[in-house]
């Protein structure tokens, strides 16, 4: 049975930092492209981060350079630092694991970030 489990969100104060995690069971994780996602209320979901499992990382325009992408397959675990948080950022946040070539697709249930002003 595969697993996503995230945790670290919460409420922080704009500036402010937050990691969020993502461990993975019941996956080959050093296979799967990790992928973090956000969805705010009346929002469409959107992508966070990307990381390939070679390690190549990708990432929205909106929090490049503030947000860095992480991964230890040694603790099937996927992470993402977010800094200088700004209340856009307040949103549902996801953990996704891709193998596109065999069409596996798995989510988290999701970790709630708010930041205040």
């Amino acid at each position: 049975q595969v697993q996503l489990v995230e945790s670290g969100g919460g409420l922080v104060q704009a500036g402010g930092s937050l990691r969020l995690s993502c461990a993975a069971s019941g996956i080959f994780f050093s296979n799967f492209a990790m992928g973090w996602y956000r969805q705010a209320p009346g929002n469409q979901r959107e992508l966070v981060a990307v990381i390939s499992s070679g390690g190549n990382t990708n990432y929205a325009d909106s929090v490049k350079g503030r947000f860095t992408i992480s991964r230890d397959n040694a603790k099937n675990t996927a992470y993402l630092q977010m800094n200088s948080l700004k209340t856009e950022d307040t949103a549902v946040y996801y953990c996704n694991a891709n193998l596109v070539r065999l069409r596996f697709d798995y989510w988290g249930q999701g970790t709630q970030v708010t930041v205040s002003s």
